[in-house]
């Protein structure tokens, strides 16, 4: 299993025009075969702050993901709802459990 965790800062004031497009992302993601979780959360607090977590049944599946028309999109709105730092890391990690 692929993990992804991290975060990405939208500006002050930004984040109303940024829940459309994360709205669209989560939804055409969570649908991808191989998706086996992918959330945001804001940050109680720092409401600039959007924490990200992906959950992926292996590598292929993220690639793919990678490669769809609906991640092209997310990143081409990079610009105009001002995300400039983002920090996710990878990793690979067997199925876990529950604690």
């Amino acid at each position: 299993m692929i993990v992804i965790v991290g975060t990405v800062r939208i500006p002050d004031g930004a984040i109303d025009r940024a829940r459309p497009a994360m709205a669209a992302m989560l939804a055409a993601s969570r649908a991808e075969d191989g998706c086996l979780a992918y959330n945001y959360a804001q940050d109680v607090l720092d409401p600039c702050v959007i924490h990200i977590s992906e959950r992926w049944r292996d590598r292929a599946a993220l690639d793919a993901h990678f490669a769809t028309p609906h991640m092209a999109a997310w990143r081409a709105q990079f610009g105009a709802i001002g995300i400039g730092d983002r920090d996710l890391t990878l990793y690979e990690a067997d199925d876990g459990v529950a604690v």
